[in-house]
C-alpha cells in the first residue's frame, strides 16, 4: 500500500456504532486528537437494529437478587436521562424519545408473581404499580400486576445521528477490504495505520498512540489483522419479530418467572405506520426457528400475554442481529460492559447499549493523557476529502419479507 504522510493521533477508533461514537466525542472533549473509521454504515449490525430500551437493571433482578447484571445497570438510566435532557456530556438532545417510561406486566402464573416482586430489590428504577385506572387500556385485562418502570425508550437511529453530528468532522468512513492495513512491530503493537480513500485513492498514514476497537462483530477481523486472537469476540444471536399496522403504542416487558417472556417497544415507519419490535424470550426462542415458525410462535405469546388483542390485519416479519462481545469461558452473556487491552490495541464491547457509558469510563481509564497539541490543520486538510459514512436504517425499513398471518 502506498505510504503517505505520516500524521501523529491520540486515538484511532475502528466502529461506529453507539460505543465508538460516544468515545469518541468523550475523547475530543477530553482534549485527545482522535478520529473514528467505519467500513460500513454508522450504527449497522447492533446499535440501530436495538428496541432503544434505556434498561434499569430490572430484568436481571427478577428472582430477588442483585445480580452482576443488574448492579452493572441499576445507575446508568439517571446517567442518560440527564443526556438525554442536555444537561450532561454528551448532550444527547437531539435524540428521539419512543417514550419517557415503560410498563412491566405479568403472566398468571405463579413464578410470574413472585418475579414481579423480586425485581424491586435493590435497584434504582424499581416497578411502581398502578392502579386499574391507571394502566393502559390494551394491559386493562391483564390478570396479575402492572408496573411503570422509568426506563426511556430511544429511538436508536436518531442516537447515533445525534452522535456523528457532534463528531462530523471526525468520523470518515473507509473500505475495509482493501483500504487499510496496520504495521505493528507484535501483536497488539500498532505503529502505523495506512488508510486508502476510497473515493480518491490517496493515501494516508496515521501513527496513533492507541487503537481502539468498537466494531461488533467487525472487531474479531480487525483483531486477527493487528496478530490477535479473533476468538476473543464472541457472537449471540437474536431473531427479532417486528410487526405493523393499526397497532396501539406500548413499550414494555411481560415477566413470566425468571425471564422476560416479551418485550415490545412502538416506533412508527417512514409511512406513518406504527410498528411494534419484538424481543425478549421470543427473540431467544427464534434463533433455530425458521421465519414462518417464528412468526407463529410470536403471534401465540403475544396472544396468551395480552388477552383481548386483535392483530388479525397486522403485517408480520423478521430480522436477525448478532450481539458481539468480548468473550467469557461459558460463551454466556457477559455481566457487564467489557474492555481488553494488549499492548496498544483495546477491544471494548458493551454488552448492552445501556452500559456504553460503563464501557466509555473504562477505556478512558486506560488512555495515557492527551499528547502535547499538534497544529489540526495537515491532518483536516488531509481528511477534508474523505467521505463520510452515512447512517443505517431500522430493520423495517429494509427489504423485509412481510406478511399478514404465515
Amino acid at each position: 500500500m502506498p505510504v503517505g504522510e505520516v500524521i501523529s493521533v491520540d486515538v484511532v477508533i475502528f466502529g461506529g456504532g453507539g460505543a465508538g461514537l460516544w468515545l469518541l466525542d468523550t475523547l475530543h472533549r477530553a482534549g485527545h486528537r482522535a478520529l473514528l473509521l467505519e467500513a460500513g454504515e454508522l450504527g449497522a449490525g447492533q446499535t440501530v437494529a436495538s428496541q432503544g430500551i434505556v434498561h434499569g437493571g430490572v430484568k436481571y433482578a427478577l428472582d430477588g437478587l442483585l445480580s452482576p447484571s443488574a448492579r452493572a445497570v441499576r445507575e446508568m438510566p439517571l446517567l442518560w436521562r440527564r443526556c438525554l435532557a442536555g444537561e450532561d456530556e454528551p448532550d444527547l438532545s437531539a435524540t428521539r424519545r419512543r417514550a419517557e417510561f415503560c410498563h412491566l406486566w405479568q403472566t398468571g402464573t405463579l413464578s410470574s408473581r413472585v418475579a414481579m416482586f423480586g425485581a424491586r430489590a435493590g435497584l434504582r428504577v424499581r416497578p411502581v404499580p398502578l392502579e386499574p385506572q391507571e394502566r393502559p387500556g390494551l394491559l386493562r385485562d391483564c390478570p396479575g400486576v402492572v408496573a411503570r418502570l422509568d426506563e426511556q425508550v430511544i429511538d436508536p437511529e436518531s442516537f447515533v445521528r445525534s452522535l456523528a453530528d457532534r463528531n462530523e468532522g471526525r468520523v470518515f468512513r473507509i473500505d475495509a477490504g482493501h483500504g487499510v492495513e496496520f504495521d505493528r512491530e507484535a501483536p497488539g503493537e500498532v505503529d502505523h495505520v495506512h488508510l486508502i480513500n476510497p473515493e480518491t485513492g490517496e493515501p494516508l498514514n496515521l501513527k496513533p498512540h492507541r487503537t481502539v476497537f468498537t466494531a461488533g462483530a467487525g472487531s474479531a477481523r480487525l483483531r486477527e489483522a493487528v496478530g490477535l486472537p479473533a476468538r476473543r469476540i464472541q457472537r449471540r444471536p437474536l431473531h427479532m419479530v417486528l410487526a405493523r399496522g393499526d397497532l396501539p403504542p406500548l413499550n414494555g416487558h411481560c415477566v413470566d418467572g425468571m425471564h422476560t417472556r416479551v418485550t415490545i417497544t412502538t416506533t412508527e415507519d417512514t409511512m406513518g405506520r406504527a410498528i411494534w419490535q419484538i424481543g425478549g424470550q421470543v427473540a431467544e426462542d427464534g434463533v433455530n426457528m425458521e421465519r414462518a415458525d417464528l412468526i407463529r410462535h410470536a403471534r401465540a405469546e403475544l396472544n396468551a400475554v395480552l388477552p383481548g388483542l386483535d392483530m388479525t390485519s397486522a403485517e408480520w416479519a423478521t430480522y436477525r442481529v448478532d450481539r458481539a462481545e468480548l468473550a467469557t469461558r461459558s460463551g454466556r452473556r457477559p455481566t457487564d460492559a467489557r474492555v481488553v487491552e494488549e499492548g496498544r490495541v483495546i477491544s471494548a464491547a458493551p454488552t448492552k447499549m445501556v452500559l456504553i457509558p460503563q464501557l466509555v469510563r473504562r477505556v478512558m481509564d486506560l488512555l495515557p493523557a492527551p499528547a502535547a497539541p499538534a497544529p489540526a490543520a495537515p491532518l483536516r486538510a488531509r481528511l477534508d476529502a474523505w467521505p463520510r459514512p452515512d447512517v443505517a436504517i431500522p430493520p423495517w425499513e429494509e427489504d423485509l419479507a412481510w406478511s399478514i398471518g404465515v
